[in-house]
């Protein structure tokens, strides 16, 4: 089983100020570690594309995306989707991703959405995926605004469909999470989880193909330690992952 995972790192531009003196620094950082960690304790192949790369790294054919049993975003807006350097740049016609994402799922192949600040529509609105295919494929609507729901007092979830597949050998009693992004689910989604009418947990079939929805993120902030640590962290993504690929 081989999966595609884009997302999950940053560059920090940083301005140090001391006193009438400043300098910079710029500092590279990513949270994937542990989503790739999960995939390797369940034997699971994953190729990772980093935000600042996929303009220029994600696949651009249906026969690349392919390769991949499932796709994974996470938190990497659609920006960095749509504008590589021979588009933004050199002003050269280039394939739409988020069209090829969609085409890849109705074929049969399984797609996934993991929250953050740009994932969905995210902070600002700068995750942008309203009115795309992306939100076509997934289980749920997104809100036209800045769909955060930030809880610094920590919030477990509702969950729905304890016998789902995904949640195999997973207990009903979760971690808490710091946050997710609103999503509402469609009428023909599976809503695994919940929180105040959100879709936390959600699946859908689309064409010969699945899609899976996580409101909340993998790694932190959303994700704190109790979550990113619990031992059950592995066994779900794994599920999740399987599921997607129709191994499970």
């Amino acid at each position: 089983m081989k999966i595609l995972f884009a997302g999950e790192t940053w560059v920090k531009h940083i301005i140090h100020q001391k006193g009438f003196d400043t300098f910079t620094n710029s500092e590279y950082g990513e949270d994937v570690g542990w989503f790739r960690d999960a995939m390797k304790a369940g034997n699971i192949e994953m190729d990772h594309v980093p935000s600042h790369a996929v303009g220029d790294m994600f696949p651009t054919t249906l026969e690349e995306l392919q390769e991949y049993d499932a796709v994974i975003l996470s938190d990497v807006g659609s920006n960095s989707m749509l504008l590589s350097v021979n588009t933004f740049t050199h002003g050269i016609v280039q394939p739409n991703r988020l069209d090829l994402i969609k085409e890849y799922v109705e074929a049969g192949g399984s797609f996934a959405m993991i929250g953050g600040y740009m994932s969905f529509q995210g902070i600002d609105c700068k995750g942008q995926y309203k009115d795309t295919a992306i939100e076509e494929i997934l289980p749920v609507n997104l809100y036209a605004t800045d769909d955060r729901s930030e809880h610094p007092e920590g919030i477990t979830f509702d969950i729905l469909e304890p016998d789902h597949p995904i949640l195999t050998d997973i207990p009903t009693e979760w971690p808490h999470f710091l946050g997710y992004n609103k999503l509402k689910a469609k009428p023909e989604a599976t809503v695994i989880a919940e929180h105040n009418d959100h879709a936390f947990i959600s699946t859908m079939e689309y064409g010969e193909g699945r899609t899976f929805a996580f409101a909340s993120d993998c790694a932190p902030h959303w994700g704190p330690e109790e979550f990113i640590e619990w031992e059950h962290y592995n066994a779900f993504w794994i599920n999740v992952v399987k599921w997607l690929a129709n191994k499970q």
